[in-house]
């Protein structure tokens, strides 16, 4: 699903060069569940931005599902990020003035459904992550964890091959995240590949492989025996 080789990256400021990642070499099938972790720093965040498509300023080889990224137009990478990847950010990145549907219903006016259906496939989604009654309720009306299940709802709107998740739990207490990682881990074993990326040790607790980074190395790659 994901080939990364050789991949290098450098952040040019001035006289000064960066060298943000170093050499990378990994590959994650479908179907897995991965954590990307390491301190503040290590290159997670900037490998997340190159595996979302976000992020082309780079060295070497991207695969994604059989398609060269490297090389790809910007309306072809915006069709294959639209179509591809769900993403779900630690600062949930909802309109404040929208509804939760409206919200879930904004990927689909990218892709120019129709309105009667975005409705129907947004309330649909919304019951599959537990907010069928909330469908109405503008963000602020929300708890942090029922924002983060709008955000993943969103995110799975176009049946996504990959949910790609930054920091997914950063901003909720204890109980929200454990409902939220439970919400991946069941994503997972329907089939979707799950990657997150984290520093929080409990996230360990739900994947079944770590790939811990440390300045811009691959330091770890584990598989997790449960």
């Amino acid at each position: 699903m994901i080939k990364i080789e050789n991949l290098n990256k450098y952040y040019i400021n001035g006289e000064l060069k960066l060298h943000a990642l170093k050499n990378l070499d990994f590959h994650i099938k479908k179907g897995e569940m991965v954590a990307i972790m390491g301190s503040s720093g290590s290159g997670k965040s900037t490998v997340m931005n190159i595996i979302g498509c976000l992020d082309r300023e780079y060295l070497g080889e991207y695969i994604l599902d059989g398609i060269s990224v490297s090389n790809m137009i910007e309306d072809s990478l915006c069709k294959v990020r639209n179509q591809k990847i769900g993403f779900v950010f630690q600062a949930f990145n909802l309109l404040p003035k929208l509804s939760a549907q409206e919200n879930v219903e904004l990927p689909l006016m990218y892709g120019k459904v129709d309105k009667a259906e975005r409705a129907k496939r947004a309330k649909k989604m919304l019951e599959r992550v537990g907010l069928g009654d909330r469908t109405h309720h503008k963000p602020n009306e929300l708890s942090g964890g029922q924002k983060q299940r709008v955000a993943i709802a969103r995110a799975l709107i176009n049946d996504p091959a990959i949910i790609l998740a930054d920091e997914p739990t950063g901003n909720l207490d204890s109980f929200s995240k454990n409902e939220i990682m439970e919400l991946f881990v069941e994503l997972n074993r329907e089939g979707k590949t799950v990657v997150i990326v984290s520093h929080e040790p409990e996230t360990k607790e739900y994947v079944k492989r770590i790939i811990t980074f440390k300045d811009g190395y691959i330091l770890k790659d584990e598989v997790m025996v449960k």
